[in-house]
This record gives structure tokens, sequence and C-alpha cells, in this order.
């Protein structure tokens, strides 16, 4: 079994894909439009190049997502995709990232169970967790 988290945005979902690629590194995969699909009939003519579907491919691990039809979209609520690093260096980095233009919760900063743990919701509205565990004592 493998958990995979799918994203649902109000139409900038390829700005969003496109960032999470230099951001987490990986290969983006096609962007299905909903233009020229069978779908097409269901979105109006200006959500034609709207993504249907994507995916980000990091590693043996996928981000998916795509643009919620209009009238369909809910802000996330309720849920954040966690991110798990072992440096905190690298976790800073990523935090940086995402936080730019978007909204920290938290800040990165040490924890009782983390060397660094921050949170924050991007400038898509995706809300993230950014987790580096501290090393296990010996």
């Amino acid at each position: 079994m493998k958990l995979i988290p799918y994203l649902n945005f109000d139409g900038d979902c390829e700005a969003a894909f496109e960032f999470y690629e230099q951001v987490f590194g990986g290969k983006l995969g096609d962007m299905m439009t909903y233009g020229g699909s069978p779908m097409e009939a269901d979105v109006p003519p200006e959500w034609h190049s709207k993504i249907m579907h994507t995916y980000l491919q990091i590693g043996d691990q996928e981000l998916m997502g795509s643009d919620s039809p209009p009238d369909y979209f809910k802000k996330p609520q309720g849920t954040e995709v966690s991110i798990h690093v072992e440096d905190p260096e690298k976790a800073e980095r990523i935090f940086k990232a995402l936080a730019e233009n978007g909204t920290i919760k938290m800040e990165l900063q040490e924890t009782f169970w983390a060397v660094r743990f921050g949170a924050l919701v991007d400038q898509f509205g995706i809300p993230w967790m950014i987790n580096c565990n501290k090393a296990p004592e010996a």
C-alpha cells in the first residue's frame, strides 16, 4: 500500500506544481488539462487549460494534484501535508521556500521532539508541516 497526497486547487495547480518541483526537486509528470478530455464539456471554456491531473515524482514518492472544477473547490481544512527530513538545513530551506508569500502558523524551531519543526500555509493555500526529528539517544 502507498498513501499519496492529492492536492486540489482553484485554478493555480500548474503554478503550484512548478513551484513544488523547484522546492522539492523530483520530476514533474504530464499535466493533463480539461480541454480535449472527456471532462471538457463539464467545465467552462476558460477552464479548458486548467489541470485535470498532474503529479510530481520525488524518489519513490508522489505528490498529485488538480484544479477542482468550478463550484467544487473547497479550501483545505483539517489536514496538512507533513514533510519529514533528516537534515536541519534542508528543513530550513524547504520551510523558507514554502513560506514565501504564504502564512507561517508556527516558525521553524526546535521542539521537544524535533531539531526543527514548523507549520505554514503556502501561497497556494496548502497547509504544510516541516519536521526534522532529533537523533535517537544511544
